[in-house]
This record gives C-alpha cells, sequence and structure tokens, in this order.
C-alpha cells in the first residue's frame, strides 16, 4: 500500500513513513493511491468479534508490510485495553432506527481515543525499529489534545506539544491536557482561536528546516493512521445493525472532517452506507457548502460543542481530492484560492458527487439545547452538546427515510461539558472516578501568543529531539 499527497509535489510514501510524517511536505493531506476493499463475506464474518480482532482485520489492508498479522493484533488488543466497556464501541438504541454509537468509553472519555491509542503504540513501535527520537505537535479544539497526551505521556522517544485555543474549551477538557506531570509533555494555551492554531501547525510543517530539526511528526486527524483507525468502528456498528445485507446510514457530528471521513473510506472499502449525514453547530461551514457549493470562512462562533468551533475542515480536502478525479492540480489550486482569498466554489459536478453520498445539517445552541433536553426527556439517555448536534441531524434523515436505521456518533462523555448538560436538563453530569482527581489538580501550561515564531522557538528549545542533532 502506498500513499500520495493531495497537492502532488511531495514523494509516495508507504504506511509508516506516512504514520511519523502526519502532513506532506508540500502541504498537502497523504491518501492511498487505492482505497482496499472488503468482500461481503469479510464483512459478515466480523459479526460478533471482538473489537480489538475486528478492527484488526479492517485496518490491515492499509497498512502494508508496517506490522505483520501478529504484531497488529497485539497492538490493537493493547490500544483497546484501557477502555472502560468491553464492546469498546457499544450501540444503545434512542428512538426507532436510530442508535447512538458510544465512542466515549476510552481513559479521556472522547472518541479521539479510539484512533489515538493504537497510533501512539504505532508510533512508537516503529520509532523503536527506526531507533529514533520524534517531536509531537497537535492543534487541538479540546479533545484531540488530550487523547495524544494520554497515548503518549512517558514515552521515552517521544516529547509532546499541544496547542489550544485560551479559554475556549471546557474546564474539564483543560484540565485533561494541563495536569498530566509526565516530563515530555508540554501544553500551550494559545491566544487565538482552534483554526489559528492549525494554521501554525502547518505553517511548522511547511518549514523544511524546523521539520527536520526536530524530528516534527503530526497526530492531528490530518494523520492518515487516525482516519484508518476510525473506519472500524463504522464496520462493527453497521454488522451489528445487518450490514451487508442491509445499508445503514450515520450521522457524524463534524468539526475538522476526520470522523466522517472514516465513514467515507468504509463506504469505498465497500460498507453499504445509506448516507453520511453531517451534523455542524454554529460554525456551519460544511452544511453552506453542501448547500451553495460555496467554502468560504467566517469567523468562529464559540458555542457550548467547543471541538467543533471549527472554520478550516482540514480532512475536506481527501474528499475533494477524490471528487476532483485525484487531480492535485486543481487541489493547489483551489487550496491556494482558500489561503488568499478565504474560499472557494466546488464545481458542479464534485459537488454533485459530494451531495450523493453526504448531506449536512446544522444544529444552532437553542437546537443543541433542545435535542439534549428532548433525548433525556423522552428516553432518560444523556447526550454531550457534541452529540446532540449529530442526532439533530439523524432524525431529520430518519424523517426522509425512516427505513434505513441511523448510527449517531456519540463522540464525547457528558460529563466533559456539565454547564452545557445541566442548563439542558437540570442535571449536572458527575465525571467518572477515575478522573474526579483532575478537579484539584495543579495545571501546568504556558500561555503564547498567537505567532508561528514563538511557538517555534519554544518548541526547539524543549524537544530533545532537536538537543540530540546539536
Amino acid at each position: 500500500m502506498r500513499y500520495i499527497s493531495t497537492r502532488g509535489e511531495a514523494p509516495e510514501l508507504a504506511f509508516e513513513d506516512v504514520l511519523l510524517a502526519g502532513l506532506a511536505s508540500d502541504g498537502g493531506l497523504y491518501a492511498p493511491v487505492s482505497y482496499p476493499g472488503l468482500a461481503r463475506g469479510d464483512i459478515a464474518s466480523l459479526a460478533g468479534l471482538p473489537y480489538a480482532e475486528a478492527s484488526a482485520r479492517i485496518i490491515a489492508p492499509f497498512l502494508g508490510e508496517a506490522f505483520d498479522g501478529a504484531e497488529l493484533r497485539a497492538l490493537t488488543q493493547c490500544a483497546y485495553s484501557s477502555f472502560r466497556h468491553s464492546a469498546i464501541a457499544p450501540l444503545t438504541q434512542i428512538a426507532d432506527n436510530l442508535f447512538v454509537l458510544e465512542l466515549f468509553h476510552g481513559p479521556t472519555l472522547a472518541f479521539k481515543d479510539v484512533a489515538m491509542q493504537l497510533l501512539g503504540r504505532m508510533m512508537d513501535a516503529v520509532l523503536a525499529r527506526r531507533d529514533l527520537r520524534a517531536t509531537i505537535v497537535g492543534a487541538t479544539s479540546g479533545d484531540t489534545g488530550a487523547a495524544a497526551i494520554e497515548a503518549f505521556a512517558g514515552l521515552d522517544r517521544v516529547d509532546v506539544f499541544i496547542l489550544y485555543p485560551h479559554e475556549r474549551v471546557s474546564d474539564v477538557q483543560r484540565r485533561q491536557m494541563t495536569t498530566v506531570e509526565a516530563a515530555n509533555i508540554h501544553t500551550i494555551a494559545l491566544r487565538g482561536s482552534f483554526d489559528d492554531a492549525q494554521s501554525i501547525l502547518k505553517s511548522l510543517f511547511r518549514d523544511a528546516r524546523f521539520r527536520e530539526s526536530v524530528g516534527l511528526a503530526g497526530v492531528n486527524s490530518i494523520n492518515w493512521a487516525r482516519v484508518v483507525a476510525q473506519t472500524a468502528y463504522y464496520f462493527t456498528s453497521a454488522v451489528a445493525l445487518g450490514a451487508p445485507h442491509r445499508e445503514v446510514s450515520f450521522a457524524v457530528p463534524t468539526g475538522n472532517f476526520g470522523d466522517v471521513l472514516a465513514g467515507y473510506v468504509a463506504e469505498r472499502m465497500g460498507l453499504p452506507v445509506g448516507k453520511l449525514v453531517i451534523g455542524t453547530n454554529s460554525n456551519d461551514i460544511l452544511a453552506r457548502t453542501l448547500a451553495s457549493g460555496r467554502y468560504e470562512l467566517r469567523g468562529v462562533t464559540p458555542t457550548q460543542s467547543p471541538s467543533m468551533d471549527i472554520q478550516i475542515s482540514s480532512n475536506f480536502e481527501r474528499l475533494l481530492f477524490d471528487v476532483y478525479g485525484r487531480d492535485a492540480a486543481q487541489i493547489r489550486g483551489l487550496m491556494g484560492a482558500l489561503d488568499q482569498s478565504k474560499g472557494f466554489t466546488v464545481a458542479p459536478a464534485p459537488l454533485e458527487a459530494i451531495r450523493a453520498e453526504f448531506e449536512a445539517s446544522a444544529a444552532y445552541e437553542a437546537d443543541t439545547t433542545e435535542e439534549i433536553a428532548r433525548t433525556y426527556r423522552e428516553t432518560g439517555y444523556i447526550l454531550d452538546p457534541h452529540a446532540a448536534t449529530g442526532v439533530h441531524a439523524a432524525r431529520k434523515r430518519l424523517a426522509i427515510d425512516p427505513a434505513t436505521p441511523i448510527v449517531s456518533l456519540a463522540t464525547a462523555h457528558p460529563a466533559k461539558f456539565p454547564d452545557a448538560v445541566e442548563r439542558a436538563i437540570g442535571k449536572r453530569p458527575p465525571l467518572p472516578e477515575h478522573l474526579a482527581h483532575i478537579l484539584d489538580a495543579r495545571e501546568r501550561f504556558t500561555v503564547l501568543d498567537n505567532d508561528a515564531g514563538k511557538v517555534a522557538a519554544f518548541i526547539s528549545e524543549r524537544a530533545r529531539a532537536a538537543r540530540a542533532t546539536v
């Protein structure tokens, strides 16, 4: 299995190198030369398997010779051993043909754990094999940072630097990052938005000298390994509901487009998907794009679902690459227009290709609060505000197609957003016991200006990989 950049000017790589690189050297995102397929019988055979075993079978075709079968199974077993539900990603029914896929049973109570726990182990294995150190830099709107820190804390070959928007994440999200005392963990509160943090991250990856000097690696959803790991729960949930013998739709709370892209990849592999429904909050750029064809940046609006407070949905570039016939020159043109004029227009044929598989629905603040309240009132089930945007979108799809079951992804535990939940239902969900200590623990973080040079200097002074090359 080989990988190419969406912008066509970076070298073709094998999976191991894509895993460590994260972002391509030309600023593009790596995508497989072709999508591997799973036969209907192979999909059906996933029924009843433990999640770790199913995951190993699903993602193996993407890895080439990076890990043999036994090593991959050992990695997935280890990755999911810390999850607090034996099913790892269990389904809960909340209405006729409407199911919630709980992806928050990992150590940081967010769906990012599903991919990050595996990514950390894969990366550590490759670094050890190559006798290398790496400096991981990530930008987070709340959950990715905590998941990365949990996965990499204490590892000898890795230093982790996480940028998050200062005072724009929930208290629980922040404390999950800032109370970790491992010496290899560094948290940076950036004076700006998540999009600002993501922009700095991309600029660091484009700086070849800096990238090489610190052994830069990325763990944001732009890392293809993250997308690959997330395809597994689309298969396992769909099979539990009758796939491949029936179609299943999915509703996905969406910010950076990585999670819903994993559903698209699962479909490319042969999973019979009815519709991929994008749920957004007030930062509704994807809903606007699917409606009008115009991808246009506006200011980021802080909401009660902060992990979705994003305007630049980076993984959308991978979908554009496919619907534009993998024409890298066209993608360079679109991304250049985005940089220069803050927007671009999707051509009619690619837009229709997107609409054939995706639809989008925005849940604004009142909609989100009402969905949390409605679901609790009707079922006693508590949604977090991100999951609520997905369920809101799922209900609209069911009104159009009530016969096809729809799985709505619950991406975070409600206790991570107690203020939003309390406003909706009058009850404050408690943190699980294993995380309660973070509310009183000492925090460690550094506030930096929205300045790529200052961030680069901060990292260079502290990264052990940089010191090792001096």
